[in-house]
């Protein structure tokens, strides 16, 4: 049965003394933003068996969304205001846009020094959380992406200065469920954002004009995109499996005066590197900017 949460209930929602890495996580667990990232996450705990649905509760300021996915989950409820359940919640998943990062945790109150704020907001810096959220609160910046919708993510966390091992440990345990997750400095999270939040666009456009280039040479549409997106999955595979540098993998397929040979300096002699290489610079500072628009 669905349950609805509103500032007038009682809730009793699980809580945890220490916040520790375990096989699952008993912590209870408020996902503020129900858009593609707050579903994805919600759902990906849930199937992993990180958490079960019941130690979630969803929240989004269109609650035709959140119910929706509460009642995909079976067991999640559904909180019609953020402040009560933020104070109760172990952890908040803040997925919310830039822009709306502030008026998201204006909203959630004052929240407990025992409570771990997770942001996924794009060039919100932790500094910039600390100051809304209080200074005593452990706050932890993290940088998903689109695959983590099907557990083929890869998620960077970033830790704030109340944010203690303990707290980067259940970070890493939500987020590992998703895909790869690792921890890096803060100043590398603008090119992350360029580079693995953004990227996948990047590469669907790869994808996108190799399969045309096979429509062009008379390969049926479907047939071509799906041979262009495994070719891109088996050679992106290649690289991890190996652990081989690009250009040495790119030399193994390239024969002198072969056809291979020819396709890659058509794209030299389109720019494609110094092209590419480029998005992912100006993306960076984009990323960067949109902290400051908030």
């Amino acid at each position: 049965m669905l349950r609805t949460l509103s500032t007038n209930d009682h809730i009793a929602l699980r809580t945890s003394q220490h916040l520790g890495h375990t096989d699952t996580l008993t912590q209870s667990i408020a996902v503020i933003g129900i858009g593609t990232m707050g579903r994805a996450i919600a759902s990906g705990l849930v199937k992993a068996q990180v958490v079960s649905a019941d130690q979630l509760v969803l929240h989004d300021r269109d609650h035709a969304s959140a119910h929706k996915l509460a009642e995909e989950l079976a067991g999640a409820s559904v909180a019609i205001n953020t402040a009560t359940v933020c104070r109760s919640a172990d952890v908040v998943l803040l997925c919310v846009k830039p822009n709306d990062v502030p008026q998201a945790i204006a909203q959630m109150g004052t929240l407990s020094p025992h409570t771990l704020l997770i942001s996924i907001a794009a060039g919100v810096t932790l500094s910039a959380l600390q100051d809304a959220a209080g200074a005593d609160v452990p706050v932890v910046r993290a940088m998903p992406n689109t695959p983590c919708l099907i557990g083929q993510g890869l998620t960077v966390l970033s830790a704030g200065c109340a944010a203690t091992d303990a707290h980067m440990s259940v970070a890493h345990r939500i987020f590992a469920a998703l895909g790869a997750c690792q921890s890096l400095a803060e100043k590398h999270l603008d090119a992350v954002t360029a580079l693995s939040a953004s990227g996948p666009a990047f590469v669907y456009v790869m994808i996108e004009a190799m399969a045309a280039g096979g429509l062009s040479c008379g390969l049926p549409r479907d047939v071509a995109t799906a041979m262009a997106a495994r070719t891109a999955l088996g050679a992106a595979s290649m690289v991890l499996a190996t652990g081989m540098h690009p250009a040495e993998l790119r030399d193994q397929v390239s024969s002198p005066g072969g056809c291979t040979i020819a396709g890659l300096l058509a794209l030299e002699d389109g720019g494609m590197r110094s092209v590419v290489s480029r998005a992912v610079e100006v993306t960076a500072r984009t990323a960067a900017g949109l902290g400051r628009r908030t």
